[in-house]
């Protein structure tokens, strides 16, 4: 995935911010936070509009067709799904160094984690807004699972406590 070229500034050629100092394409404000105010509007614009913007190593484009799309898409899923299912293994390891319910949720690492995310999105070409909400669910899901599994132990062990 790293050597596909991503030309997303080209998706809105003609299309410039007026308010900053240097034009650039509107795109590129929508990798940034905040996003910009963009009223909404209820024209309609002729399909496909643009030029592909996903060029591959051997010089092919990506994508004549929404199907296309929906193919890559449904591949890159199922690769975030097995990328989760390993983060949710470490988070259930995690559990093994807490000693009580109260330290599962630590808000300062949790916002270490956020913030790397959001700062290093640019870097890989992802707007930070995805990279914001994306880790903000990933976080809470994960507090939520390991705080399950804390709660479990815990409960095991009251009653082994209570047998013996």
């Amino acid at each position: 995935m790293k050597s596909i070229t991503y030309q997303v500034a080209a998706i809105l050629t003609g299309c410039l911010v007026f308010a900053t100092a240097s034009p650039a394409p509107l795109s590129d404000k929508c990798y940034y936070l905040p996003l910009p105010n963009i009223p909404p509007s209820a024209a309609n614009r002729t399909v496909p509009w643009g030029e592909p913007t996903i060029t591959f190593p051997n010089g092919t484009t990506c994508c004549s067709s929404l199907d296309q799309v929906r193919t890559q898409l449904d591949t890159i899923d199922a690769q975030l799904l097995e990328v989760l299912a390993q983060r949710a293994a470490y988070v259930a390891e995690a559990t093994r160094f807490k000693p009580t319910e109260s330290s599962v949720d630590v808000p300062s690492r949790d916002q270490q984690v956020l913030q790397e995310a959001v700062d290093g999105a640019p870097a890989v070409h992802l707007p930070q807004i995805i990279a914001q909400q994306v880790y903000e669910s990933i976080l809470n899901a994960s507090i939520y699972f390991e705080d399950c599994i804390v709660r479990l132990f815990f409960d095991c062990y009251r009653h082994i406590g209570q047998l013996g």
